[in-house]
């Protein structure tokens, strides 16, 4: 159902700790960290994105890819930084879904920091109950000579 399609994570985390870029100022958008999972006939997402404001947040669905951007602002004016532990900026995170869920249907809430999506799975995909009839109780054809 689901494809992590980021395999430069975790080099990106560790070439912005080596080098003291973790205020998110790369070229490469921030991932936010998620959670899925399926509920019955629904399958969730939960991005987490602290600070971020409803309105700065995208959500693209092109054919069964899944795209979420969002910002975070940084701070201006005269302060002085004291620690930066919090990325600022771009984040994205993009995901490849299958084709057994009804993305036309897909929901979107944001509460508390928590974007969750919604998707149910599309009724083709269903498990379904298929009834076996007896053998003996077809009607055989009739046959002519």
């Amino acid at each position: 159902m689901l494809l992590r399609t980021d395999p430069f994570r975790d080099f990106d985390r560790i070439m912005a700790q080596a080098f003291g870029s973790s205020t998110g100022t790369s070229t490469r958008p921030a991932v936010m960290p998620m959670d899925a999972w399926r509920e019955g006939d629904t399958f969730v997402l939960e991005f987490d994105l602290p600070g971020v404001h409803a309105d700065a947040i995208d959500i693209d669905v092109e054919r069964n890819v899944l795209t979420v951007r969002a910002e975070r602002p940084g701070r201006n004016g005269d302060w002085e930084l004291l620690a930066s532990e919090r990325t600022r900026g771009a984040y994205s995170r993009q995901l490849v879904l299958g084709e057994n869920l009804d993305l036309d249907r897909l929901e979107a809430a944001y509460a508390d920091g928590v974007l969750r999506l919604t998707v149910p799975v599309a009724e083709k995909a269903r498990p379904r109950k298929i009834e076996v009839r007896r053998a003996d109780d077809a009607q055989p054809a009739a046959i002519e000579s």
